[in-house]
C-alpha cells in the first residue's frame, strides 16, 4: 500500500499566536494518527515560479490515513486554534 502525504504551503501568517496554538495541538493529532513530520521550514532556495513560502511535508502509513488524521477530533480542534491566522493550503497525494 502506498504512503500518503500532506502538502501543506503556508502562502501568509496574519496570526502567529493562533498558529502557535494550533501546533500544540496540531502536533500531537497528527502524530496519534500515523503521521511523521518529513519536511518542516522555509525554502532554502526556489526556482521557476517558486515562492519563499514556510512548507510542511507530513508522512502517513496511507492516503486513507491522511484523510483520518486531517478529520480527526484533534486536529479539527487544532484548526480551531488557527482560525483565520494563516492562509494555507493542505493536499494529500499517493506516494510512489
Amino acid at each position: 500500500m502506498a504512503k500518503g502525504y500532506w502538502i501543506t504551503t503556508y502562502r501568509s501568517i496574519s496570526k502567529p499566536d493562533n498558529l502557535a496554538a494550533y501546533a500544540k495541538l496540531a502536533g500531537p493529532a497528527i502524530e496519534a494518527g500515523g503521521g511523521k513530520f518529513v519536511v518542516r521550514g522555509n525554502p532554502a532556495k526556489t526556482f521557476e515560479n517558486g515562492l519563499m513560502q514556510r512548507a510542511v511535508i507530513t508522512e502517513f502509513p496511507s492516503v486513507a490515513a491522511a484523510i483520518a488524521a486531517h478529520d480527526s477530533p484533534g486536529y479539527q480542534a487544532a484548526l480551531k486554534e488557527l482560525g483565520d491566522g494563516a492562509d494555507r493550503d493542505i493536499r494529500i497525494v499517493e506516494g510512489l
